[in-house]
């Protein structure tokens, strides 16, 4: 975890010293912003390796400033929020979040999450499945510089997605359940639920499907769950 770089976006001043203090304890450089444009400048300016982002943001909202990153970066990005919905959190990792912490939260456990996200997100990759090609190079995966293409043009995944996308293109063939899919995308440790990973698979969809509604990559096995049919 040495030399990480975090950036913290929190308007409350006591949250923000508190988890800068946690953050920086454990080893990690961190930068801090109080308002989505102070955000997005630290960001476009500087290299970081995570994102911590509050929903509730002056100036710029945390989904806009989320939207934005995530038009030119697969960054991982922790959302902090305050609503409890589980459609609300839903919609939060739609727009591109690859994990959410609900307020108020033990900063203990966000350091743990940090941790976690990191360790998914720059983990070596299986070197028997370092670049794959299917359907005539119309889908090109390199597991290795998690980088995706389609049709010869570089599409930009969340690292949650490309993570998805390399269990199931790594096991073709092979029906995943739900549980099954976060387990190995995410580890056992993953704290998610079972409505993200349907979430994940129509975003992946929309970017590397001709046709999402009628996929050819990532078909859907009803009443189990899903698999990965490229050729």
């Amino acid at each position: 975890m040495n030399n990480k770089k975090i950036l913290v976006v929190e308007d409350e001043k006591r949250i923000l010293d508190v988890v800068k203090a946690y953050l920086e304890k454990e080893g990690f450089e961190v930068k801090t912003a109080i308002d989505g444009k102070e955000a997005l400048d630290l960001f476009n300016s500087e290299t970081f390796h995570l994102i911590i982002l509050d929903l509730m943001l002056p100036i710029i909202s945390g989904e806009k400033v989320c939207n934005h990153i995530r038009t030119s970066s697969d960054i991982p990005i922790i959302m902090l929020t305050a609503k409890v919905d589980e459609d609300d959190k839903i919609e939060g990792l739609a727009i591109g979040a690859d994990d959410y912490v609900t307020k108020p939260f033990s900063p203990r456990e966000l350091v743990s999450r940090v941790k976690a996200l990191l360790r998914r997100s720059y983990r070596d990759s299986n070197p028997l499945f370092e670049k794959l090609s299917f359907n005539n190079k119309d889908l090109e995966v390199d597991i290795d510089k998690m980088e995706v293409k389609k049709d010869g043009k570089v599409i930009l995944l969340t690292t949650n997605e490309f993570k998805i996308l390399s269990a199931l293109l790594t096991n073709p063939g092979q029906v995943f359940s739900r549980e099954q899919l976060i387990e190995k995308a995410f580890g056992i440790d993953y704290e998610g639920f079972d409505r993200t990973i349907d979430t994940h698979i129509k975003n992946i969809r929309q970017k590397i499907e001709d046709n999402p509604k009628e996929p050819k990559y990532i078909l859907t096995v009803y009443g189990v769950g899903y698999k990965f049919g490229g050729e």
